[in-house]
Parts: structure tokens; sequence; C-alpha cells
């Protein structure tokens, strides 16, 4: 078979292969990580991924390659999940952009497009790391471009770049030892292998038919929402009055661009807006501008977006009603969250604030334990977001100022349009991100960099113990810049260790580990291996103290009793005579125990 040239039509047929290729080894790319831990892996995160923008794709009857283009990049944009999603989302974002003003595809526009690709990726990370999923983009990008000299024979172009990226994949490991010693190769890159293959079966007419079986709806949100902060009380809102709702209704719509769209135009766009209602928020990018505003009349906002371009994901509620029907979850383990809330004091009081300083966060999370949208808070000049999970976390959040509460961390990692969502929520002028996971800063950067009409600052935060350092000591006297690099200096002090479970054999830097044994993970490397929790939590613990150690923070999981936790904490104090230790409940799934030493 030989194919010169591709057409709209060819290329979506080939993604949506690629799409489907991917989701059915997901399981099997989520066994190739390192770290043989129970979470949401890189083959989930990448299959959310691409399903985002494959739900878009498989929609459209007659594509034209703008469209299609459009579709690919901001649909894997917002659907973007761990680190891993995050990169194939901006493989996709540079590809499209070399290939949406064609008319048909040749070898010679491919292997721009792989070249942008990669480019466009490798400036995403800030820090890129050889051996990854970026080496092997790098890899069939060098090769595409060979090929284009050699052949106009689509097919065989992409058989030879996918051959070159299966044998860079599989020098990954000489790249990482990590890699070698656990022996796998790195599973982005062969998330990203399995794409390239799915895409070529769909060329040829072998590919998987694409149907959307995976859970969550357009949009990519895979069906995480942003989670609502437990703890509230429950109330009858029937009652209430609803007079006092200027605009009723809550319009949201996204604007696929077919024109040029410049920061002028945004600004009148804008403003026009602002003349019919409020609570407004624009999110723009290359492709596409999503909208939100409240309004007695949303068929003006729908007519002006249509100067710009088509609509999609147009959703109208009736504010007034909904205000009847809304509900505020129940009260939860009320014993649990006032040990969080007491935590959460104790941490107040450790970052040194004043009272005053220390009473507004406190008032601030109270007044958003409902998840409240933000037209409905005061506006201020800051505020927070967290990344946590876990009944405890998420009170000690709120107890230390957090506005909004993302569900999410090792397990299910939130999407860059789950963080929009919650950027949406907070009526601040500056918000400060702590994703609390090493997977989620790259989805929390690229969700700051596609919003306008507000600052957002990511505080690049691993753990939660290092985010609840970085909000104590947030300082409102210091200006944004200040306060990014105290908060993102302080919580470099803390140490962290995570007690789970292995879900495999693997062999870790020298540790022989089994399926069934406890682990407990450090920041940079496996700090413990054994057969029980306490004795590995304990090993964990030694491992990470030092003669400056001051403050052991134990935060257990839903799995652990507080009497197993309070005799553990008496055991860990004799370990450490010298330091303060403080029980906390976290709440947290999978991990038994959280361990922080500063």
């Amino acid at each position: 078979m030989v194919m010169n040239t591709m057409d709209a039509k060819t290329l979506q047929k080939a993604f949506l292969a690629g799409a489907k290729e991917l989701e059915s080894k997901k399981e099997w790319i989520n066994e190739l990580n390192v770290f043989p831990v129970p979470d949401g892996d890189t083959g989930t995160n990448m299959t959310m991924t691409i399903m985002s923008a494959a739900r878009e794709v498989a929609a459209m009857e007659e594509p034209t390659m703008e469209s299609l283009a459009k579709a690919i990049s901001s649909g894997s944009l917002r659907g973007a999940r761990g680190n891993s999603g995050v990169i194939l989302s901006q493989l996709f974002r540079g590809f499209t952009k070399e290939i949406k003003t064609l008319d048909v595809i040749t070898t010679e526009t491919l292997a721009g497009a792989f070249v942008r690709a990669k480019e466009t990726a490798y400036k995403a990370v800030m820090k890129p790391k050889e051996g990854t999923i970026l080496t092997v983009a790098r890899g069939m990008a060098d090769k595409a471009v060979e090929m284009a000299a050699k052949t106009d024979d689509i097919i065989e172009f992409a058989e030879a770049v996918i051959e070159e990226g299966d044998r860079v994949l599989s020098q990954t490991p000489e790249l990482l030892p990590i890699l070698k010693q656990a022996g796998v190769v790195d599973s982005g890159g062969q998330g990203l292998m399995q794409v390239m293959k799915g895409a070529l079966d769909g060329l040829l007419g072998r590919g998987i038919e694409f149907t959307d079986e995976t859970a969550g709806p357009a949009g990519g949100t895979g069906g995480m929402e942003p989670a609502a902060a437990p703890g509230s009380i429950h109330v009858d809102t029937a009652n209430l009055e609803t007079a006092n709702i200027k605009f009723g209704y809550c319009t949201e719509f996204i604007v696929n661009l077919e024109k040029e769209y410049d920061d002028d135009m945004e600004t009148e766009f804008k403003s026009y807006l602002e003349s019919l209602g409020d609570s407004i928020v624009l999110v723009s990018d290359d492709e596409v501008v999503k909208v939100h505003v409240h309004t007695n009349d949303p068929g003006l906002a729908l007519q002006k977006a249509l100067t710009y371009g088509s609509l999609s994901k147009i959703k109208v509620d009736n504010m007034r009603e909904e205000h009847h029907e809304r509900l505020i979850k129940d009260a939860e383990k009320l014993a649990a969250q006032q040990k969080a809330e007491e935590a959460a004091k104790k941490a107040a009081q450790r970052s040194g604030a004043s009272a005053e300083g220390a009473a507004a966060p406190a008032e601030n999370a109270a007044d958003s334990a409902d998840q409240s949208p933000a037209e409905e808070q005061p506006h201020k000049d800051y505020g927070f977001i967290a990344v946590s999970v876990g009944d405890g976390f998420a009170e000690i959040f709120k107890g230390i100022g957090a506005d909004y509460l993302i569900e999410g961390g090792q397990t299910m990692n939130p999407s860059t349009e789950d963080m929009l969502n919650a950027i949406d929520q907070v009526n601040a002028d500056t918000i400060y991100i702590l994703p609390n996971n090493g997977n989620i800063i790259l989805a929390a950067q690229q969700a700051a960099h596609l919003v306008k009409d507000k600052r957002i600052i990511v505080i690049p935060s691993k753990t939660v113990p290092q985010g609840i350092s970085a909000i104590i000591n947030f300082a409102p006297d210091l200006s944004p810049e200040e306060n990014e690099a105290n908060m993102t200096e302080e919580m470099k002090r803390v140490k962290t260790a995570e007690i789970t479970y292995a879900v495999r054999h693997t062999v870790i830097e020298d540790k022989e580990i089994e399926e069934g044994d406890i682990m407990g993970l450090g920041d940079h490397h496996i700090l413990s291996v054994g057969k029980s929790v306490e004795t590995t939590a304990m090993d964990a613990l030694r491992n990470m103290l030092d003669e400056e150690s001051e403050l052991v923070s134990i935060y257990y999981g839903q799995d652990i009793t507080e009497e197993e936790a309070g005799a553990f904490v008496e055991k860990a104090q004799a370990v450490c005579p010298g330091c303060e230790v403080e029980l906390n409940f976290g709440g947290q799934p999978i991990y038994y125990y959280v361990i922080s030493v500063e």
C-alpha cells in the first residue's frame, strides 16, 4: 500500500485508532511504572488525556484540517493529567500547529510536524530529563526529517519512524539507571509508541474501531469534578431568598476560533460581556476561548461569541431554580475533623503568623466550606487552591486558609480542566495553587498559562506536608513574588515519607520488593521496605531524622485505627526524644501513614 498524501478524514481515522490502541494497553503501560505503588499511573493519565480529545474528534462528521487540529490540541490540552499526559498534550499541540493550515499532509509536512511537536514538548518541561517520553519523541523527530528526504510514501515513512521510536525506547534504561535496575523501559515513551502504532494501523485499515467507553463526560474531566470540602453542616435551602440573584442565568460555552483573535479583541469581548452581566471569566488559547458569565440574556452573549467562531459545550443554568435545590454536604467524621482542626491551629501557630493574619484565612476557609462559586464569595487580593485527598487533610487545609480543594493526588491526578474549574471558583486577584504531588505540577502550570484575568502562581509542592508548610508560611504583607519565593523555600525544609504497599515484584535501588511488601517512599528514593506497616514506617522515620530535626508530623490514613496510630506515635517519640511529635488524622486512602520531618 502506497500513500503519498493524507487528508483530514484520514488523519481523523488515524488519531482515533491511536487513541483506542493506547486505551487498550493502558494497564500494561501502568505496569511499566518503576515504583510498584497502587496509583493512577502513566497509562491511565495518557489515556484520559487523549480520550478528552478523541471524543471531540469522533464527533466531527466532515472535519477540515483546521477544525481537526483545534479539536486535538484543545481537547488534549484541557484533559491533560499527570506529567505524561501534559507532555502528550504538548506533542499534539506542536504537531497540530504545523498542519492546521494545510489541505493535505505529505511526508515533508509530517517531518516538520514531528519536529515542532518535539520542540513544543521540550519547552513545556522546565528541566527535561533524557530517558523519558521526550527522548522517544526527539528520536522519532530526527528520523522523520531523515525519512522525508528519502520517500514520499507516508506508510514507509511511518513504519521507519515507529521502528526508530521503538529503538530509542529500548535504550531508555541506559539513560535512566532506575529503569535499568527495574528492568523496564520508560512508561511514557511506551505510551507514545502505542499511539503511533495504533495510528499506523488506522492508516492501514486495521486499527481498533473507536467507541467511547472511557468514563467521564466530554471535556476531559474524566468524571472527576473538583471535590467539595467535607465537614459542612446540612442546611435546608428550600426557603432561602433568591431575589438577591441579580443575573439569573449561569452561561458557559466554548468559542472555537475561526478568525484572528488578539488581545484587543479579547478586551472588547470581555467589555461586552460586562455590559450584560457579572462573574465573567475568559480563558483563551490559540484555538479556543472558554467563557463564563452570569446574565439575564444568554442569547446576547452567544450571538456576540458567534462573531468570533463556532460554539460548543453550551451550558445555561437557571440559578434561581438551582438555589432552591442546593444542598450542602452532611457532616461526617466529626471527631476526626475536630482533630484536624486542632492540627490546623497548631500548624498556624508554628508559622509564626500574627493573630490577625491567622484569623483571616480561617474565616475564609469557613466561608468556602461548601466550595461556593466565586461570585458568591467576597473579592479579595489572594486565594489558595490545594490538591488533597482524605477528610482529615481537607479539614487541615480549610483550617489554614485554603479556599478551594481539588480531590486528587497519587491515585487520581486532576486534569488541566479541573484546575481551570477550580480557578473559576476563587474570587481573588492572585491565586496560589498547591499541587502537592510531583505528577500534578505540570497540569497546574499549564492551567496557569491559560488564565489571563487572574494571576496564578504554582507553588511546586510535591507532597501534602510540603503544601501545608507552604500555605502556613504565606504572609499577607509580602508581595506575590516575595511570597512565592518564601513559600517555595520553606517547603524545601520538609522531608516526607509515604507508607504504602507494593502491587508487584521489582528491584529498585538494590532493594528487592515483593508484591504485598510495605514500602516507605521518600522524597527522592525508597527509605524502607518491610513486611509490617509499623516497622517499615518506623524505619522510614529513622532514615529521615538528623541533628536538625525539630518537628515530626504523622498523618494516619483511612486503613489505620486511632488506637494503632496512637501506639505508633508513642514509639516514634522514643525514637526522636528531642522532637515534638504530632498525630493528625489525614484520612487518605492507600497510604497508611504520611510522615513529615521538619
